[in-house]
């Protein structure tokens, strides 16, 4: 009956290091875009505001 003898100390490293891949996993989903998502969001954003204000209707001031 022998055992597999397992060092604790290289377990539990690699037990973190698989934790923070797969955080770093969850992060990359969330928040990583390319250059291109980024800029095409920020242009439909923009247009869509371009477009609002066009329709504004301007009230004259009254003094």
């Amino acid at each position: 009956m022998a055992a597999d003898i397992v060092n604790l100390r290289q377990f539990r490293k690699a037990k973190a290091r698989d934790e923070r891949e797969a955080s770093a996993e969850q992060n990359r989903i969330s928040h990583g875009r390319t250059k291109a998502e980024k800029s095409l969001t920020k242009a439909r954003n923009d247009k869509a505001t371009r477009q609002h204000e066009q329709g504004r209707i301007e009230k004259p001031e009254q003094d």
